[in-house]
């Protein structure tokens, strides 16, 4: 099935729902062709410094932000439900320990504008880094934030990334 760009602003999609619910997949490829992809259910979509943006979120000690670092770019995908096992054991099993976790969740890597993409999504966002910083603990003006998704202290780290463009099926 082909893919067809469409307007940021024709995106139809619940952030809420297609983010928090239903999960996302973000992935990156780095220089030497390898691709890796994580589960995500923390973000956000929106405009800012002018831009069309999204918000991803990334513990530092993921193995897919090494991939986003490295690449420059990244894509986030959003599947119909029946792909479900396959984001919950994307968001499971690290990359380090299983380079091709991609194909035993039984997905299949396209390439959309040079970043990668997946057969079984329904939409694509390909994006463009344009910030990205840690959480600062000392911010949190409500304390129990902290102690609630950071008992480890693996503060995330936020990217904000231009929407270059956005695919459906």
């Amino acid at each position: 099935m082909n893919w067809n760009q469409i307007k940021p602003e024709d995106f139809a999609r619940s952030p809420f729902a297609a983010i928090g619910r239903q999960w996302m997949l973000v992935a990156a490829q780095k220089p030497d062709g390898a691709v890796n992809a994580m589960t995500a259910s923390w973000g956000g979509m929106g405009v800012l410094w002018g831009k069309n943006v999204v918000f991803a979120f990334v513990r530092p000690q993921r193995y897919t932000r090494e991939f986003i670092d490295a690449a420059g770019r990244f894509t986030l995908s959003f599947f119909p439900e029946e792909q479900r096992p396959a984001l919950a054991y994307l968001g499971k099993v690290s990359g380090r320990d299983e380079p091709d976790k991609i194909a035993k969740a039984g997905l299949t890597v396209e390439s959309l504008d040079g970043a990668p993409a997946f057969a079984q999504a329904e939409t694509t966002i390909v994006c463009r880094p344009l910030y990205a910083g840690r959480i600062d603990p000392a911010q949190f003006l409500d304390s129990g934030l902290d102690a609630k998704w950071y008992p480890d202290k693996d503060y995330h780290i936020v990217y904000v990334a231009e929407v270059e463009s956005i695919h459906t099926r």
